[in-house]
């Protein structure tokens, strides 16, 4: 019972900025793909604000490759705990089936911020004779030519935590629009309409920080009393984040009464204001085992408002997308949105482990349920099927080995 109730609150919340997300208010485009009207209605609302980017999948009729596939795994930045994350949970998953003959191997390569780098990576995992190439974008666009050419080979394109726009991937992502926007709502009720915001935002050029932006800036700019006071880029790298958190605290005497922020650098962030002297501001963003307990030790300071972007179920939502795509199971959009499990403030205790100490950067919570369960999956499938040896209640305790 307690899941279905998750999802109905969360369905909710989604129906609740749907409008405010979407030009006139409709919560369908009307030159929406005919597939999209397939959808349930609760699995339609997931796109409100990002209708313009849903494309027909270029894969039906696609004629897969045959067991064992080769799994490659094409990463734009290592750079932080989360990815590295990522990647773990996803070779974990992959190896199972490698143990089953099901995969012969698993190669990943990374760019580490490199575009150019990465797009010559990809053209390599194409002459390799990958069976699917799953990736981390680091360009939404600058990957395309590189993404056809792989579609040309006969090798599915996957893509995980940020679109791209080529017709030719299926992008396993978060509406990432409207988490942009829920993270400025939640300042611009909490503030009463009125206040100043330091914005850390990702990776400059990312994907994923132009959408977010785009999100943040509508709830932003419909309270005329909140101001950005400046943007800079954290590039979701802990080091980078204090630097420039400290260096905006010593340039600008004024009163910061918030921090948006989308990444996992929550402690680090409330941890400047205290280096510098200053009050630890309203802070957003996605939960991680720091800030945790970070909170646990500072439960009458560190105020949170945020989602729960976590890197195993970000794994496992693109694995396990990547092996309908190869058994055939024929997506019916080019795009498979995954909700973002909220985390609420006065609700951080049911996401703490013990483990979780304020230097436990590498360590991320595991949502309670999955949040794409395997029948709302079914949805954006013509040919819905399990995936086999998935279980979420195996996800790995994050305290394991600590």
């Amino acid at each position: 019972m307690l899941n279905y109730q998750r999802k109905a609150i969360q369905f909710t919340s989604v129906l609740a900025v749907a409008g405010a997300l979407t030009a006139g208010g409709s919560a369908m485009a009307a030159d929406m793909p005919e597939a999209f009207g397939t959808l349930p209605d609760d699995v339609q609302a997931l796109f409100g604000g990002i209708e313009s980017t849903v494309q027909p999948s270029a894969y039906d009729g696609f004629k897969m490759p045959e067991k064992p596939w080769k799994w490659c795994h094409s990463e734009s930045y290592q750079g932080n705990p989360w990815r590295v994350s990522v990647t773990n949970e996803l070779k974990r998953l992959v190896d199972e089936y490698v143990a089953k003959g099901w995969v012969s191997d698993f190669e990943m390569s990374d760019s580490n911020g490199d575009v150019s780098a990465q797009i010559s990576q990809i053209r390599s995992f194409i002459d390799k004779d990958c069976s699917i190439i799953t990736s981390f974008a680091g360009s939404s666009t600058a990957l395309n030519e590189a993404i056809k050419a792989s579609f040309d080979a006969g090798i599915p394109f996957v893509t995980g935590a940020g679109a791209v726009t080529s017709p030719y991937a299926i992008n396993v992502d978060s509406n990432y629009v409207k988490f942009g926007y829920d993270l400025a709502k939640a300042i611009v009720d909490d503030l009463g309409g009125k206040g100043n915001v330091l914005r850390v935002e990702g990776i400059a050029g990312s994907p994923l920080v132009a959408q977010q932006k785009e999100g943040a800036d509508k709830a932003f700019d419909a309270a005329d009393g909140v101001k950005v006071v400046r943007d800079v880029n954290g590039n979701w790298s802990g080091n980078v984040t204090k630097t420039v958190v400290l260096q905006t605290l010593a340039t600008n005497p004024q009163p910061i009464d918030a921090v948006w922020t989308s990444g996992s650098e929550a402690r680090i962030i409330a941890e400047a204001f205290k280096q510098a002297g200053r009050p630890v501001p309203l802070i957003t963003g996605s939960i991680s085992g720091d800030a945790l307990g970070y909170w646990n030790e500072n439960q009458d300071e560190f105020k949170f408002a945020g989602g729960a972007l976590m890197p195993t179920w970000t794994a496992q939502t693109m694995f396990r997308v990547g092996v309908r795509v190869l058994e055939g199971q024929e997506p019916k959009l080019n795009m498979v949105i995954v909700p973002v499990p909220a985390v609420e403030s006065d609700k951080l205790g049911e996401w703490y482990s013990s483990c979780m100490t304020p230097s436990s950067s590498s360590i991320f919570p595991v949502a309670p349920a999955d949040p794409l369960p395997a029948e709302m999956m079914d949805a954006y499938f013509n040919n819905p099927a399990p995936v086999a040896l998935f279980d979420y209640s195996k996800t790995p305790d994050p305290c394991e080995g600590q």
